[in-house]
């Protein structure tokens, strides 16, 4: 029996963990993934808005936020699958057929980025597909290039795609682009980038690499191919919430739903970080909520 079990080892689990321990709480951290970290792994530009740090990508901070795990004195287990959970009775089995048992859960799963569910999108995973334009842009130099999405992130990546590569195209399905006023007028002024709004794309094309995108535009009555060699997407993200769906109240989004304290519609189940946070998830709030809940929990043990 744990007091708090926390699933995700991101930086609002990392948080949360480290604040349970400062709080003398017997706690057990579950990560899916080999590695901790959670969406820092994936962030390869700096990271300037942490406040007090300062990093050149996510790996560098999450060395940062490591640190004092090593001197924690609370469980940390990777590489682990969750066959099934049982909120109510504070429950979790693994696939490895153990079961756990604790006072307080905390959910700490985060997000994902959303796929397309396209044809191609899966067979063209590095023989094209641009995961991040700083890691990526110099392999795909000289080259024609795609990016799906229309909001910062797309934007962003596109300005920084551009100043490598001879065209890039954006493919929004919004009538408008999302990205702030500044970055749309960078695209604009930007004479490789062309956006295509209210479009989608619809196959990858190729043999073993990337070939071409096959685009379907709102007034056309068929799609249309255009040559590229690399497709970055950013369409979004996806809460990790599906475990938790049949017991959790979640928003339209699939988000969960929680109050100012953490807590979740179940009692004594908090969630914490982007997977609780479709507003405004960052770095600095997932910290937060996980030292919130910690101490929310650890309050409410004194007081039984």
């Amino acid at each position: 029996m744990h007091d708090v079990v926390i699933i995700g080892a991101g930086p609002a689990g990392i948080s949360a963990a480290l604040w349970c321990d400062e709080l003398g709480l017997d706690t057990l951290v579950l990560e899916q993934q080999e590695e901790i970290g959670g969406q820092l792994l994936s962030v390869y530009n700096p990271i300037e808005n942490y406040p007090g740090l300062r990093a050149h990508n996510g790996r560098e901070l999450l060395a940062r936020f490591s640190e004092p795990i090593g001197q924690a004195d609370f469980d940390l287990w990777t590489n682990v699958e969750i066959e099934s959970v049982n909120l109510k009775a504070k429950r979790i089995s693994l696939q490895s057929s153990e079961e756990l048992q604790s006072i307080s859960i905390i959910i700490a799963t985060g997000v994902r980025r959303r796929q397309l569910g396209i044809p191609g999108e899966e067979e063209f995973v590095g023989h094209g597909i641009i995961e991040s334009a700083t890691r990526d842009r110099e392999l795909f130099a000289g080259k024609d290039v795609c990016v799906i999405g229309g909001g910062d992130a797309a934007a962003e990546n596109a300005l920084l795609l551009a100043e490598v590569c001879p065209t890039v195209t954006i493919v929004h399905r919004g009538k408008s682009l999302k990205a702030r006023r500044e970055f749309v007028e960078r695209l604009d002024a930007n004479h490789c980038i062309t956006v295509f709004t209210e479009s989608v794309v619809t196959c990858m094309l190729g043999n073993e690499e990337l070939e071409a995108v096959e685009i379907l535009r709102k007034d056309a009555l068929k799609p249309f191919q255009m040559a590229v060699r690399g497709v970055l997407v950013r369409a979004g993200f996806k809460p990790n919430s599906e475990l938790f769906c049949e017991e959790l109240q979640l928003d339209e989004k699939g988000y969960i739903v929680v109050t100012g304290q953490q807590d979740t519609s179940v009692a004594n189940v908090f969630a914490v970080g982007d997977v609780s946070n479709p507003l405004a998830p960052t770095i600095s709030g997932a910290t937060g909520a996980g030292a919130t809940a910690a101490k929310v929990i650890a309050s409410r043990l004194i007081r039984k």
